[in-house]
């Protein structure tokens, strides 16, 4: 029998440094304890949550003495909500943490070498840089202390957030910074129609409830695209719709899913669309793109374009290669790119999105691009590659949890000239090149910060065959 270790409570500990996750690391005896919220140079008592021989983790109780580099938080959804956790960071302290994440990735973890390294490229904007939110109805609002306390009967719908670690609950929220007024003003008017109609917002423990969603997408063009999901088609959708339409008659695209299943994903939903075409227009560089409700797309489309133009440079393509764009979803990445090679070939799992990636060829006249539905690693065979000619310049920009194996061993064999990584999670990025090592060399990175006061980092790097 396994008896369960009792949690501990430290007091007045120092935060030394930053884990890969963005957790305070200090250091007790012979343990490392990760603890939330915290940066270099603080003081703290925390809580463990979780007890293990080497390690534990812990949360924030309440900070002793901050760090001198700590500064005040900017939103006022910040301590319940999951999203900005890095708001007590100044911005250059983020960039160098980042930097710093990355590096030890490479060095610490994978011990590979890099032969140059560019400085890591900070975002253009630092608030508003997201072009899409998701918020969630729920009747479980988070309550604050002090509304806890003072103990009077509250409403308790919400349109916000989740908490984090708390899939029951909601933060309510009056004003988020990451998406602009636009954003925040119709998410503000549908929560009040909602409240003031009598809706029934979405109780996510007994799976009821009309409201279940709102989906907010901008773009550079100044096109918005706006889905309602809802748990059932009843006399309150459509005049909620119109509401929407006329109160905010910018809309491009208005749109809304049934949604009757038990979880929220509904990419295998028909959307509906209400008002509208049923895209918008985004444009990175000179090419278009249309995006549809259920589409996949950089999320930051400033950063999105630093970004490709990084990838284009490490591609160095002179017009006469052929160029894989692995994991391609709407074809982005090739795109941008097939104006500089002969011949461009993506591969994805999700239909809609290979669907999207051949619609946008054509929307940009690109006549050199063949797009295929299936898994990576069951696709990409000595087969395939015979059939659509082998690459001379692959791009790879895999899921979090980065490539199979098997891929990893294709590409080995394949013996490509010239790979470029880009990954979303250094620590697995780095790992399967430590990988391919025997075969590659880093001959070039350069990380580039997408999401402002997160610890989330993209990261480029380019393999060249030994």
């Amino acid at each position: 029998m396994r008896h369960k270790k009792k949690n501990k409570y430290y007091e007045n500990i120092e935060i030394e440094s930053l884990s890969s996750e963005g957790l305070g690391i200090a250091r007790i005896e012979d343990k490392v304890v990760f603890v939330e919220n915290c940066i270099p140079g603080d003081f703290v008592n925390a809580k463990t949550h979780q007890v293990r021989k080497s390690f534990e983790k812990a949360k924030l109780v309440s900070l002793v003495t901050p760090s001198d580099v700590r500064i005040p938080h900017f939103c006022q959804h910040f301590e319940a909500c999951g999203g900005c956790k890095w708001q007590y960071l100044p911005y250059e302290k983020q960039i160098a943490f980042k930097e710093q994440i990355v590096s030890d990735a490479f060095s610490r973890l994978a011990k590979v070498e890099v032969a140059e390294k560019f400085p890591i490229l900070p975002a253009i904007e630092t608030v508003y840089y997201r072009n899409k939110l998701e918020y969630t109805f729920s009747t479980n609002r988070w309550l604050t202390r002090e509304e806890i306390e003072e103990g009077k009967e509250l409403n308790k719908n919400a349109l916000g957030f989740h908490v984090p670690g708390q899939y029951t609950k909601v933060v309510d929220l009056q004003k988020c910074y990451l998406q602009d007024d636009f954003s925040n003003n119709l998410r503000n008017a549908v929560r009040d129609y909602a409240i003031e109609h009598d809706l029934a917002f979405y109780e996510i423990k007994v799976r009821e409830g009309f409201l279940r969603n709102l989906v907010v997408r901008t773009a550079s063009t100044g096109e918005t695209l706006v889905i309602l999901i809802v748990n059932e088609d009843n006399e309150h959708l459509l005049p909620l719709m119109e509401f929407i339409n006329e109160s905010f008659p910018q809309i491009t695209s208005l749109n809304y899913i049934i949604n009757p299943k038990l979880n929220d994903t509904y990419m295998d939903l028909e959307p509906v669309c209400y008002k509208g075409e049923a895209f918008i227009i985004e444009q990175l560089g000179k090419f278009k793109f249309k995006i549809r409700p259920k589409s996949f797309f950089q999320t930051n489309t400033n950063q999105g374009v630093r970004l490709y133009d990084i990838v284009k440079d490490f591609a160095a393509l002179k017009g006469d290669e052929t160029l894989y764009d692995l994991y391609s979803g709407v074809g982005s990445i090739g795109l941008y790119l097939s104006d500089n090679c002969k011949k461009l070939v993506g591969i994805e799992q999700v239909d809609q999105a290979v669907e999207d990636a051949k619609e946008n060829a054509k929307l940009n006249g690109v006549e050199n691009a063949s797009f295929f539905v299936g898994d990576v690693r069951l696709l990409l065979s000595n087969e395939f590659l015979n059939d659509n000619q082998k690459p001379d310049v692959l791009i790879t920009d895999p899921p979090r949890g980065g490539m199979h194996p098997d891929v990893v061993q294709t590409l080995l064999d394949a013996k490509v000239p010239r790979i470029v990584y880009v990954s979303c999670n250094p620590s697995t990025q780095a790992r399967d090149i430590a990988a391919m090592a025997d075969s590659y060399k880093v001959t070039k990175m350069q990380a580039v910060d997408m999401f402002p006061h997160t610890v989330h980092i993209e990261n480029v790097a380019l393999l060249e065959l030994k």
